[in-house]
């Protein structure tokens, strides 16, 4: 039994864990609450649509990235995706702007579109994309912060590089230091660009955001960001099959309701809501740590808020979704696959005043019949405005209103074209994620709760894992995956090549 493991939650980090533990020789078990692989990077069909559950770009497929790495490891095809050389449309209220995959173009077209600051804005990206490329040497390590073990801390120092050390002046710094340092932080426009970019992966603007991860955020697009052909569904789907072929057992439909240890033959002993229990010397859990406390007996209480320093008790952004089904003709033909809008001057980043929309490729068959087009919408929104049933209701009717006024600025004609319309208010996503209160996107990335102010994906519980947007790296596909590898590095000491 001593290579035995429990995974509870099928999400992109419990599934990476699984099919790489798996592959390891490890008897997994992958208890999935809900009917579909995925979580927060999911999907769901109505009619002839196919919804993914997530407004979000693909990366980590590039040469070197982390899912490349992964597949590679697992002999897993990668799905269809397309590299997108125009990474999206960003309209601002006086500017619409585009993000260029290639940094020389980005970062010219950004001189013309504000040539009042043109030389600020050199300098600014230079000092950006050195510090992200430095960041970049330590990644193909992926060492684990923060640091629990002499073997974590050893990986750590092994993983430095000569100019590891001109990051250390930045770590304590925001992004917006590095706006002021150019002169940059009181011109509007732009600001509010660049917080565009960091509330979408940083899930926090410039003034908070820390800025060794923000400068990643920045410069993480250039890499590589790519369309799923049906979206990035496709990772979870080859993740699964990857793991049954090698002997994890993946059932849906199995709610873990506890979790507690059985001191005679020192397993932990795991519950489903059908009464099924499952054996393990370890478990991973792949759910938002404020999930954890409501698996465990009363017991551990005192260990897991040790654990969690008070993060549980911290404000995290919900997400109000619209899933729309239109008419392609009322389209534009240069739509691109991606685009942010952000409606008001103020640089608010939520509530409707800042969107991130993802279409459908024109020839994606799997999301939509030929003549249509999917869309998938999202907005940040702060969960106290969802806590009572009046307010709920009301507020989710309020929002999606002006959401499509939003859409409808940049594309008049989008109202028109509607042809089925699906709200995802943050209950939606409590019940088909199961996440508590319909949270999303883990901690904001301040130098509060980021880098060595993580959490670990180890706890104080023995053997007792997490994996997932909660723990470091954070959120999107990228972080999760990454967390998931390092739960299997920690259990069984194997690495991915470099």
């Amino acid at each position: 039994m001593e290579n035995t493991v429990v995974v509870v939650g099928g999400g992109i980090g419990g599934l990476t864990a699984a099919a790489l533990l798996g592959s390891a020789g490890y008897q997994v078990q992958l208890l999935e609450a809900s009917r579909e692989w995925g979580g927060c990077a999911g999907k769901f069909q109505r009619g002839k649509a196919l919804f993914p559950v997530g407004a979000t770009l693909g990366m980590g497929f590039e040469k070197g990235g982390i899912h490349q790495r992964i597949f590679t490891y697992l002999g897993i095809e990668f799905p269809p995706h397309l590299l997108l050389e125009r990474v999206m449309d960003v309209h601002l209220p006086n500017h619409t702007l585009t993000f260029h995959r290639n940094r020389e173009i980005h970062v010219n077209e950004l001189k013309k579109a504000f040539p009042e600051i043109a030389n600020q804005i050199s300098h600014f990206f230079r000092e950006v994309y050195r510090i992200a490329k430095e960041i970049r040497k330590l990644m193909g390590a992926l060492p684990a912060l923060p640091p629990q073990t002499m073997r974590e801390w050893l990986e750590l120092v092994v993983s430095l590089r000569p100019g590891s050390l001109t990051l250390i002046p930045f770590f304590k710094e925001t992004m917006f230091h590095l706006l002021k340092k150019y002169n940059l932080h009181d011109h509007s426009s732009f600001k509010h660009f660049i917080d565009g970019q960091l509330i979408d992966s940083m899930q926090v603007g410039s003034d908070h955001c820390s800025l060794l991860l923000g400068c990643l955020a920045l410069d993480i697009y250039h890499e590589g960001a790519f369309y799923l052909e049906g979206g990035l569904y496709q990772i979870a789907h080859n993740l699964v099959n990857a793991a049954e072929s090698v002997g994890v057992n993946a059932s849906l439909g199995r709610k873990v309701v506890d979790i507690d240890r059985d001191d005679q033959d020192h397993q932990w002993v795991v519950s489903d809501h059908r009464g099924n229990e499952y054996r393990a010397k370890h478990v991973i859990c792949n759910v938002p740590v404020q999930a954890l406390e409501s698996l465990f007996p009363s017991n551990y209480g005192a260990k897991l808020k040790n654990y969690l320093k008070g993060k549980d008790l911290e404000a995290v952004w919900g997400t109000m979704s619209l899933y729309i089904l239109l008419k392609e003709e009322v389209l534009p033909d240069d739509l691109p696959l991606f685009s942010q809008v952000c409606t008001i001057q103020n640089e608010n980043m939520t509530e409707g005043d800042h969107l991130f929309l993802s279409w459908s490729h024109p020839e994606d068959r799997n999301r939509a019949p030929e003549g249509f087009r999917t869309l998938t919408v999202s907005t940040h929104t702060s969960l106290n405005n969802w806590n009572t049933k009046e307010k709920y209701d009301c507020y989710k009717e309020q929002l999606q209103e002006k959401m499509l006024d939003s859409i409808e600025a940049v594309i008049p004609s989008i109202r028109k074209g509607i042809v089925e319309l699906y709200p995802g208010a943050p209950k939606a996503w409590e019940r088909f994620t199961g996440r508590p209160g319909g949270m999303v996107g883990g901690f904001p990335q301040t130098n509060e709760y980021a880098l060595f102010k993580s959490l670990s994906h180890r706890t104080p519980l023995k053997n007792i894992w997490i994996c997932g947007d909660s723990v470091f790296p954070g959120a999107g596909t990228i972080g999760v995956s990454v967390s998931g590898y390092h739960v299997f590095h920690s259990i069984t000491g194997k690495k991915l090549p470099e």
